[in-house]
């Protein structure tokens, strides 16, 4: 959050009535990111709209597809100064794959250049491209140098993201948890921000899902380690039923006031009603 500014939080109605216990930001657990510009357009006053009503509840966005590549420069410091107000950290989302293919230079000026826009975290995917770890590694110290987070996303499905179909991932394969979950150890221990779990291979593109993967990640590297995709109804409320309100979901921005109403137990459908409770 940028310094120096009070953070702004929105009153809440009906605060008498009982609901579960939603931490204060900035939090630790319980986390919602949302994405921003992508599959819809996300400006300066649909976002505000959004922050206006439920800001509270907003933990970071993401720009998806490298979308702020190719938009107007001061409309996105606008949006990113906008999210600080109300204590959101920015994400790039995973853009950072495309720019390693061009070299140490792009990288080191990309991430020049996000700081100055106004950027906190830079996500590393590497859905469609193989780098060792320790490149990998070298690419979260030089985002940690820059003063930024760094949040690794590491998954089991080779060739993940960009709306690839159920039939090309398969014939693609997939990767050994113990790999994966390993990888993300060495990042945290270097010190990343989270680790953002990639749904392809797991509750998205699989059939049946792969549930005894996320169970693998939270309990080698602990709930609050991890942010699990999650842009269905039907997944998040999954995460919800067998996680409880504490896990860190990734959402889409129109999913944010369902997927809040889960967490604080006040709705959802009939298999969950009544059944997502905390105790302090």
């Amino acid at each position: 959050m940028t310094k120096n500014k009070k953070m702004i939080e929105n009153p809440i109605g009906f605060d008498w009535l009982k609901r579960n216990d939603r931490p204060a930001k900035p939090r630790e657990i319980g986390m919602t990111e949302i994405r921003a510009a992508y599959y819809s357009n996300f400006g300066y006053h649909y976002f505000k709209d959004i922050l206006e009503t439920s800001g509270n509840y907003v933990d970071s966005i993401k720009y998806a597809g490298g979308s702020f590549t190719f938009m107007n420069p001061e409309k996105i410091r606008q949006i990113n100064d906008l999210a600080h107000q109300y204590g959101v950290l920015v994400s790039t989302g995973g853009f950072m794959e495309y720019v390693l293919t061009q070299g140490k230079d792009a990288v080191k000026k990309y991430i020049q250049e996000v700081k100055e826009l106004g950027f906190d975290i830079i996500e590393i995917s590497t859905g469609f491209i193989s780098i060792p770890t320790d490149d990998w590694l070298r690419v979260i110290e030089e985002v940690q140098k820059a003063g930024l987070k760094a949040k690794p996303e590491v998954g089991i499905q080779f060739g993940a993201g960009g709306d690839s179909t159920t039939s090309e991932l398969q014939a693609e394969g997939i990767q050994d948890i113990e790999y994966a979950v390993n990888q993300a150890k060495r990042f945290l221990d270097a010190g990343a921000y989270i680790i953002m779990m990639e749904s392809e291979g797991v509750t998205e593109n699989a059939n049946p899902w792969r549930v005894e993967v996320p169970a693998k990640f939270i309990n080698e590297l602990g709930l609050k380690n991890v942010m699990f995709e999650a842009a269905d109804p039907q997944v998040f409320k999954w995460y919800i039923k067998n996680y409880g309100p504490e896990v860190n979901l990734f959402v889409d921005h129109s999913q944010l006031v369902q997927l809040e109403g889960m967490r604080q137990g006040i709705w959802g459908t009939n298999d969950i009603w009544g059944r997502i409770v905390t105790y302090k």
